[in-house]
């Protein structure tokens, strides 16, 4: 079995990694204490994945909760799914990190991760073959951003050969919870960009215009934007959980998705999204859900695709459909759009299809683009860290648990290489025929003058 240890970190990741084990323990068949209760042999055939098999048949998610304050591992210990987790895999401490990335990553994260990385390592050696890690963190706070991506080096210290997959929340411009999120984002896209594989970047604004828009909920509680994340996630693991036609891991993942090393920040999507009372109305077919998948809307994160171009995609469709028609609707979707694919990349779409649908759904679909038009989230965050940092407003908070200046100077600088990597990507082939273009429109003007 190709086991995958989770990790989540944070309030925000606590939040959206408990709601993803509702989810999977719901597909899988198991109930609130871990005890299976399915009717199809197929949900337990690789439930090794995600999850060990104690005595008397219990079922316990391979999870490791961490948390710099005990609030939030109360919350779901006392939750429905509290009684699934091993009790010994919640390792908090007690201060909290007060949203700043150095207490996360530098004093109060560097005295508890190594009572974490215990808990790791004892996961990963009950494993047989270890594939990878996976990390629910927000990149906004001080836990989920300071201390994951602290966990995240260690991780990457000791296996260096596992594959690191994240899903990010990032900041986003309209749902901002705290002042120093651009500081803390910044620092942690710094580590991100060289010590992860994948990083599926999720974004509340995203998440609340897909609630308002598409499912039509007029005020959407972080339970619902949960559970757009979380459904997106089992959407992403479903290759690993279950058998089907097209198997795909997390390193044919990263090996199809990434052509070059720091550009490895995907797009998240998920379809069919409808709202409660006009399912109904919908044909749930391969066409309508491929054209709902790339529907700008539909993107998990607040940056428009139009506006760059996709390097690559992987496609993961669930429920019994005909090959050949998947095959042949993502073809025609390349022809139809040629213009948003570069064409540097040949078959840069990858499709993956599993047999069994999520549950109260015919097929489904998820959505994984490399788009190059993710540098405006990071643009967004940078131009934010700049105003900010200019005037060193707030910096003394972090300076003064021992980060020094020039650890932000490089970690902009960092973030600015990348979206100048991503620009520098979206423009590789047709750049003679732009700057002819443009020649050409400005001779007219001058005459009129």
């Amino acid at each position: 079995m190709r086991e995958i240890v989770h990790l989540q970190a944070g309030q925000c990741g606590n939040q959206i990694g408990s709601k993803f084990w509702e989810i999977i323990s719901d597909e899988h068949g198991i109930d609130a204490v871990g005890q299976y209760h399915g009717n199809n042999p197929m949900q337990l055939e690789r439930v090794n994945v995600y999850y060990n098999e104690a005595s008397c048949g219990k079922f316990v998610p391979r999870a490791v909760l961490v948390d710099l304050e005990p609030g939030t591992m109360d919350a779901v210990r006392s939750g429905p799914f509290g009684l699934l987790f091993r009790p010994d895999n919640y390792v908090f401490g007690q201060s909290g990190a007060g949203n700043n990335w150095a207490k996360g990553h530098y004093t109060e994260g560097a005295e508890l991760v190594d009572s974490v990385m215990d808990v790791v390592r004892r996961e990963a050696e009950a494993c047989d073959c270890l594939q990878g890690f996976q990390l629910a963190h927000s990149l906004g706070g001080g836990t989920g951003s300071g201390m994951g991506t602290l966990l995240i080096s260690k991780i990457r210290e000791e296996y260096p050969d596992r594959i690191m997959n994240t899903f990010s929340v990032v900041p986003s411009p309209k749902v901002s919870d705290t002042v120093v999120e651009p500081y803390n984002a910044t620092l942690s896209v710094h580590q991100l960009v060289e010590n992860t594989d994948e990083t599926f970047c999720i974004d509340n604004e995203a998440l609340y215009d897909i609630c308002f828009r598409t499912l039509k909920l007029t005020s959407p509680t972080y339970g619902d934007l949960n559970h757009l994340v979380s459904i997106t996630m089992s959407g992403i693991t479903t290759c690993l959980r279950y058998p089907g036609q097209l198997n795909a891991d997390l390193r044919k993942l990263a090996v199809n998705m990434v052509p070059f090393p720091r550009l490895h920040f995907f797009m998240p999507g998920f379809a069919p999204l409808a709202a409660r009372g006009s399912q109904q109305y919908r044909a749930l077919t391969v066409p309508e859900l491929t054209s709902q998948m790339f529907e700008p809307r539909n993107m998990m994160a607040a940056c428009d695709p139009r506006h760059g171009r996709y390097l690559t995609v992987a496609v993961i469709f669930r429920g019994i459909m005909s090959m050949k028609e998947v095959d042949e609707q993502m073809l025609m979707m390349q022809n139809k759009n040629s213009g948003y694919f570069v064409e540097w990349i040949p078959n840069n779409v990858k499709v993956a299809v599993c047999d069994i649908a999520p549950r109260g759904l015919k097929m489904s679909s998820t959505f994984i683009g490399n788009t190059t038009a993710i540098q405006e989230l990071f643009k967004r965050i940078s131009e934010q860290f700049t105003a900010m940092f200019r005037r060193k407003a707030f910096l003394h908070w972090y300076t003064g648990e021992g980060m020094d200046e020039m650890e932000f100077t490089e970690a902009e600088s960092n973030m600015n290489d990348l979206v100048s990597e991503y620009q520098q990507y979206q423009e590789a082939p047709a750049e003679d025929e732009e700057d002819f273009a443009e020649e050409e429109e400005v001779m007219p003007e001058e005459a009129v003058e």
